[in-house]
């Protein structure tokens, strides 16, 4: 399906005093607003970034196997307590989230079903990422990932059935079952290789990880940039739905870490959980909102996707900066502590050499 963009906003004064203020091409009309088709510039600027970035996040998800042991890899599936605690997460918390801030900001119908879409999406890749870079389980990560997109050809249709029968039909939103899939294959598949380039190269394996995980802070910047490029005119839509865009990422951060922890994993796998819950597959939303609404309707709830990718962005790289500096704070206090203990022993043994006149033990020196 074509895709619609929201063009800049039209001066109200020009169009009081000329009704053609809109472009010839427009397809919608309202008020000082106009939706446009989507240009050639934009159409062959997407396609060409669309294919850079998808060669950089298979490049990047092999990085990340890179990581990942094939032992402890199969023993999060074989005692999947942490898996489970992340579907739960994933298809539990966020599409209740999702539904509560929708009656909550009493948003209209169209938007709340966008905002659910959003929920009931799987796993984003750039989780795996950031879960690298705050020292997270990256065999959980990875595995979480894997799982909840394979899930979501069931569960997303399950949650959207439940939540969505007051606003709309389910059978009126389309689940493209091959993003699905082709999300599943460029996640499996890269990762695979990576996991097996661990197993056999291990040398080699953590150089490829610490240049992959360097591409993957830059694949995340350059999707956010892309995201503005292209999508640059679709900006002017509900206040709610910024709120909301701000408030999701937030919660589901939030929640999967105290779920998490209240399960009893550990605090490196909270993080994890942590972030493979708050961090949603964007362009799986947008896709399917694409396929399932008119452009009338597109107006209305499209840029919402986009906000929620630069929000959960945004509190992911928060996360990122808080869990550094704690570390580097703990690691500089505990070195603190060391060398206070070590003053204090040197103090008790040269007093206790002077009271047994001046005989130093030969383990002290």
């Amino acid at each position: 399906m074509q895709t619609y963009l929201l063009s800049q906003q039209f001066n109200t004064t020009s169009l009081a005093k000329n009704s053609s203020a809109c472009p010839a091409n427009a397809t919608i009309c309202n008020g000082t607003s106009c939706v446009l088709p989507e240009d050639n510039f934009n159409a062959t600027l997407s396609v060409i970034l669309s294919t850079v970035l998808t060669i950089m996040l298979a490049l990047v998800m092999f990085s990340m196997g890179c990581n990942v042991e094939i032992k402890k890899f199969l023993g999060h599936v074989k005692r999947p307590w942490g898996i489970f605690v992340g579907f739960l997460c994933q298809f539990g918390i966020m599409p209740l989230v999702a539904f509560l801030l929708s009656l909550a900001f009493n948003v209209l119908p169209i938007q709340a079903v966008v905002v659910l879409i959003m929920g009931c999406c799987p796993g984003g890749t750039a989780s795996n990422v950031i879960a690298y870079w705050v020292d997270g389980d990256m065999d959980l990560s990875i595995s979480m990932t894997t799982c909840s997109t394979l899930l979501a050809m069931g569960m997303m249709p399950l949650c959207l059935f439940i939540y969505t029968k007051m606003w709309t039909d389910s059978n009126a939103i389309v689940l493209p079952y091959d993003s699905i899939g082709i999300s599943l294959v460029a996640l499996v598949v890269p990762v695979s290789f990576g996991i097996f380039v661990n197993h056999k190269w291990p040398s080699k394996a953590k150089i490829i990880l610490k240049i992959g995980s360097i591409a993957g802070a830059i694949l995340i910047l350059l999707i956010a940039v892309v995201g503005g490029i292209l999508y640059k005119g679709s900006w002017i839509i509900s206040p709610k739905l910024w709120i909301l865009g701000t408030i999701f990422p937030a919660a589901g951060y939030t929640l999967g870490f105290f779920l998490a922890r209240l399960a009893g994993l550990s605090w490196h796998r909270c993080r994890t959980v942590s972030l493979e819950t708050g961090m949603q597959n964007t362009q799986l939303c947008s896709t399917i909102v694409q396929l399932s609404f008119t452009p009338e309707q597109l107006e209305l709830m499209f840029t919402f996707p986009l906000i929620y990718s630069i929000f959960q962005l945004l509190f992911a790289l928060l996360i990122l900066g808080g869990y550094r500096l704690y570390r580097r704070h703990r690691v500089k206090t505990k070195t603190d502590v060391e060398k206070t203990e070590a003053k204090e022993d040197s103090k008790s043994t040269s007093s206790h050499s002077k009271i047994n006149g001046g005989f130093v033990s030969n383990e002290t020196k």
